[in-house]
């Protein structure tokens, strides 16, 4: 007779605590929500009504729009750089001896390790001598220092589950190695490829130290704006920008979710 493994309740301390953290986590964001509705060019509890005139100044406004477009041209360059290298890296690493693998990855994942001020300083020195400074490609470059190593993780967890004898299967049926990576590794590995899109993009779209050390005037983006904003210019605009990126945010990680459960249940379907 067998019988069915019940999941454990939590308890009532367990859900209190719980709560208690997403409470603490989420409470700078129910804060500005409102006050970025304000109609008066301040921040004060209680507002005196609705007003959309902050996400309209943020929409139609050149120095806004500007940084938006910044941010877009860096963030999906950052995922054309970032994914394909890191993708790479994964794959090498998992053919790897453990030893050597361990070596690799700690070396790869240094980027997530060092401050980021550090490595954006250390850019800068070197960006400078070969011209890289003030320019969208620089920045890219940049961005993608930081994204590649969350790229890696993402993939190396997605590879844990791949029979490499679908490769040499591929490889013994004559098929090139480009050809057996686009027709049977990467169909395989594409919810794991697009997560690992999806993070590089919120990393570059959410970066403000590298931008402050590499990027000049006109390559200024929406963290770098609300930066300066904070410092020179403080007014509710700022606020409406932050509810776009956490709306970014949100959609990104919602995103993340649907491609996770989608790879759970095509593991569970291939076992």
């Amino acid at each position: 007779m067998t019988t069915s493994a019940q999941t454990p309740k939590l308890s009532l301390g367990l859900w209190i605590f719980t709560a208690g953290v997403l409470f603490f986590l989420f409470t700078p964001v129910l804060i500005a929500l409102p006050l970025s509705f304000n109609p008066d060019p301040f921040f004060s509890y209680p507002i005196r009504g609705i007003s959309l005139r902050w996400y309209e100044n943020f929409l139609f406004t050149d120095m806004w729009r500007s940084a938006l477009k910044n941010s877009a041209i860096v963030g999906f360059g950052t995922v054309g750089v970032s994914v394909p290298v890191g993708i790479l890296a994964a794959i090498g690493l998992s053919r790897l001896g453990p030893k050597v693998r361990a070596l690799g990855t700690a070396f790869i994942l240094a980027p997530m390790i060092v401050p980021v001020v550090i490595t954006a300083l250390g850019m800068y020195f070197f960006f400078s001598k070969v011209g890289l400074t003030n320019s969208l490609f620089g920045l890219i470059l940049g961005h993608s220092v930081l994204a590649t190593p969350f790229v890696v993780l993402i993939m190396s967890a997605t590879l844990a589950g791949y029979d490499h004898s679908l490769t040499r299967a591929s490889a013994s049926l004559g098929a090139r190695p480009l050809r057996t990576f686009l027709q049977v590794t990467a169909p395989i590995l594409m919810p794991g490829i697009a997560s690992s899109a999806i993070f590089a993009f919120v990393t570059s779209f959410d970066e403000v130290v590298m931008v402050v050390f590499l990027a000049g005037v006109d390559q200024s983006t929406l963290t770098r704006e609300m930066w300066k904003g904070i410092r020179e210019d403080i007014n509710p605009t700022i606020l409406a920008v932050a509810m776009f990126m956490v709306l970014v945010s949100v959609g990104g990680l919602s995103l993340l979710e649907i491609l996770r459960r989608k790879l759970e249940r095509d593991r569970r379907s291939a076992a």
